[in-house]
């Protein structure tokens, strides 16, 4: 009897205690269950954070790459203006100076006008001075060439002379004759000058070479023709080489 009633008291505990298990676990699924629900949404929720932001990015890489393009853009325009303002500016200035000047040309046109009016002059009359005037500057113009040729035979004949009649032989050409070398012979110490009769040149006149305001040689004219000569180089008068594009000058100027 008293196996029985152990038996049942066993029975009885074994049932509590599994009741109580069964309780315990069922509690512990519940909570596995709430949490998994939970994990589960946090889960959705960060997959749908994720979307937005991967949509936000690509939103916002779209915007940056717009504005650099538009930076771009306003860059070059802000170049086409910047050239555009200099050549405006430039075309200003230039049309400022073409009124300056325009305006001093009607300025000196009006005062001549002005000048003109007050002489009392008709304009018949200003052309037959005009007339008179251009005759007068002709006439002097020539009288001028006859003056020089003359003036050319006279120191011709005078040199000539002078080789013959006068205490000095030394045939001396214009102070203001000057020339250059065209061509140099240093085998027969020749040059050939770019001055001739028609300059003041006479033969057997002595000139003077130089380079850099240095003396180079003295020279002897023996052929003269109407704007060249020719001349040899004076023995013992050889300072350096002469070359072509030396300059020449009296060495016995006319006083």
């Amino acid at each position: 009897m008293l196996i029985r009633i152990s038996l049942i008291l066993a029975i009885i505990a074994a049932l509590a205690a599994g009741t109580l298990n069964i309780l315990l676990v069922k509690d512990k699924i519940t909570t596995l269950i709430s949490q998994r629900d939970d994990e589960r949404g946090k889960k959705q929720q960060a997959q749908s954070d994720l979307s937005k932001a991967k949509t936000d990015l690509t939103k916002s890489q779209a915007a940056l790459k717009q504005t650099t393009q538009d930076l771009a853009d306003s860059k070059s325009e802000r170049d086409k203006a910047v050239v555009t303002a200099t050549a405006q500016t430039k075309r200003a200035d230039e049309l400022s100076d073409k009124l300056a000047k325009t305006t001093q040309e009607r300025d000196d046109t009006q005062n001549q006008l002005a000048a003109y009016k007050a002489t009392g002059i008709t304009p018949d009359q200003v052309g037959k001075l005009s007339r008179a005037l251009k005759e007068s500057q002709e006439a002097v113009e020539i009288v001028n060439e006859e003056k020089l040729v003359l003036m050319r035979k006279v120191t011709r004949l005078t040199s000539e002379l002078a080789k013959f009649v006068g205490p000095d032989p030394t045939i001396r050409l214009r102070a203001d004759l000057r020339g250059k070398i065209l061509v140099v012979d240093p085998k027969w110490d020749f040059v050939v000058l770019n001055i001739g009769q028609d300059q003041g040149v006479l033969e057997n006149g002595e000139l003077l070479v130089s380079r850099e305001g240095k003396l180079v040689a003295k020279i002897v004219v023996r052929s003269v023709e109407k704007n060249r000569c020719i001349a040899n180089v004076v023995p013992g008068w050889k300072l350096g080489e002469v070359i072509e594009g030396d300059e020449v000058s009296p060495a016995h100027p006319a006083s």
